[in-house]
């Protein structure tokens, strides 16, 4: 017996000595870890104060010239050093001191509250339907707001009509009404008008996109220059060949995110926007990160961005993630459009309106009905192999590869099943006397959608014209159909409401080359779920392409005439 009780000792010391050790090794990774920022954040200090002695030396601290430089000079580093400076404010300040007695004063202050609510009726009732009396207050104001702004023209509230058939569509195909979130459903359509009112209405807001837009193109355009040089100029930048320009982008953006999680920078960025997200519209995080990113990088490198997370959501998740691909446009191909006669502010604001509304449409037509594993508590424990940020990258790279192959895959074979149904259509018409024009899934899809058009607030002798680019964009692909919207302008077909309309209705990735980019690419990055991808592609599509009608419904009641 004693000599098990000294071996027991024996043993407790080992185990004590082990656990000092640990301790002791991780106050020696603090402390490294807060020295090096610390130096990090005093060479950016430095950085900033040389700048601002440049800055007031050259102009004398011109505030007028300031505000020119928000978005590539001066101010721009203005505006970087004051997040980085929050970023460690946050971490070494709020975070361990500011922000556990908030937490507790606010605990405390909601027991309180809840105390002494329990004891008024009234006060009780109100908290328990706090939900209905925010919107019914918010759909009361906006009510007003719109009775007000439309007195001009009545016409604009036509679309309201639109958005309210869409969400009966999205409810009627529903695979899960019971299990549907109203208060998702409700705060997307909530932030799809502010997010309209900020970007249609005010053009500090509209501004502020454009410069993250022209940031993100830049970031893009990296990848561009760098394909020069094993493809040639002549594909890249003269002809545009898609295999060698667009999914280029893929190669680079796989790349910079790998590193990006090797220095734990990405979870961060995923925590903050998810928790935000979810916060308001009760989505998980990953799905709400998606569809941030999507806005800006597009459907291919928006996922990429979660790759590591993606084999852990549920699928209405991926059913999400899927319906932001199709339902925005990336910051790189929106030159091309403009080319053809959009205007650059309707196209950076249809993405931005659609990233909520596409997770409210997801989430009517396909609810969560599994257990969301990944939350803000454990999304950095999801565990991610790289022996260095060399070892990262090329990675990314190296397996950007499969990507790309399936993504050109999945691009041809879809298009050439329209190609064959287009052709059938086409012999199918000639043989009963309808060859002019020829039959085709566009020509058809486009009759269907005239009352589509009409329901957007598209005056009806246009209805057709609208209808038709509708019906490109969604059996051809949206570059087809800003090319055809330029005819149709040089010819005198649209007017000015109508062509912002359609801009917003066809702004979307939601065409059959487009299902076979999205199949292809989660394929890659989530082998396991191949079958659900399958599954849901066709569904997340129909749904993406919803939702940018219904960011063209409230647009077009937000857009007054003199800003057309």
């Amino acid at each position: 017996m004693i000599g098990e009780d000294n071996e027991a000792t024996v043993q407790v010391s080992e185990v004590s000595v082990t656990e000092k050790e640990d301790t002791n090794d991780k106050k020696r990774f603090v402390l490294n870890k807060t020295l090096r920022n610390g130096l990090i954040l005093s060479v950016i200090t430095a950085y900033f104060a040389w700048a601002t002695y440049h800055y007031v030396d050259k102009y004398g601290g011109s505030w007028i010239n300031f505000n020119a430089t928000t978005c590539n000079g001066y101010g721009f580093l203005v505006i970087l050093y004051g997040f980085i400076l929050f970023g460690f404010i946050k971490v070494y300040v709020l975070n361990p001191l500011v922000f556990p007695i908030l937490t507790k004063s606010f605990e405390d202050f909601k027991w309180k509250f809840n105390q002494s609510a329990d004891k008024k009726p009234l006060l009780k009732g109100i908290i328990r339907h706090r939900n209905k009396i925010i919107y019914g207050v918010f759909f009361t104001a906006v009510a007003i707001y719109l009775i007000i702004d439309t007195s001009d023209n009545r016409n604009r509230l036509i679309p309201l009509s639109g958005l309210f058939v869409f969400l009966i569509i999205g409810f009627i195909f529903s695979n899960s009404k019971s299990n549907i979130c109203w208060d998702t459903v409700i705060w997307g359509i909530i932030l799809q008008f502010l997010f309209g009112l900020l970007t249609i209405r005010w053009d500090v807001g509209r501004n502020i996109l454009d410069c993250v837009g022209n940031k993100v193109n830049t970031l893009l355009d990296y990848g561009f220059t760098a394909s020069e040089f094993p493809y040639g100029e002549e594909l890249v930048q003269k002809e545009k060949v898609f295999a060698f320009r667009s999914l280029s982008t893929v190669f680079f953006i796989n790349f910079l995110a790998n590193i990006l999680y090797y220095y734990g920078i990405m979870q961060k960025v995923v925590t903050s926007v998810g928790s935000f997200m979810q916060w308001v519209m009760g989505t998980s995080i990953c799905e709400s990160v998606s569809s941030a990113a999507t806005i800006f990088f597009g459907m291919s490198e928006g996922p990429i961005l979660l790759a590591p997370y993606l084999e852990h959501l549920t699928n209405s998740e991926i059913h999400s993630v899927m319906t932001s691909g199709f339902a925005m446009v990336s910051g790189s191909v929106m030159a091309g459009y403009i080319s053809y006669g959009a205007r650059a502010q309707d196209l950076i604001t249809a993405s931005i309106m659609s990233a909520p509304a596409a997770l409210c449409y997801s989430k009517l037509m396909h609810p969560e009905t599994e257990k969301v594993v990944l939350q803000k508590e454990n999304i950095e424990t999801v565990e991610i192999e790289f022996e260095s940020a060399l070892d990262a990258a090329s990675k990314g790279a190296t397996n950007a590869i499969g990507m790309v192959q399936g993504i050109i895959a999945g691009l041809i074979a879809f298009l050439a099943a329209v190609y064959m149904i287009n052709d059938i259509l086409g012999w199918i018409g000639m043989l009963i006397g309808y060859s002019d024009p020829m039959w085709t899934l566009e020509l058809i899809t486009g009759k269907i959608f005239i009352p589509i058009s009409f329901i957007m607030g598209v005056p009806w002798d246009e209805c057709e014209s609208v209808a038709t680019l509708i019906g490109i964009k969604t059996m051809v692909n949206e570059f087809v159909a800003f090319k055809k919207m330029g005819e149709m302008l040089e010819q005198g077909l649209l007017g000015a409401r109508t062509k912002v309309i359609a801009t917003y209705a066809i702004c979307g990735f939601s065409n059959p080359g487009s299902i076979g980019i999205m199949m292809s690419l989660l394929a890659a990055l989530i082998p396991s779920k191949r079958d659900v991808v399958a599954k849901l592609v066709f569904s997340s599509w129909f749904a993406g392409a919803l939702v940018c009608f219904m960011t063209a419904c409230i647009a077009g009641t937000l857009m007054p005439d003199d800003i057309l």
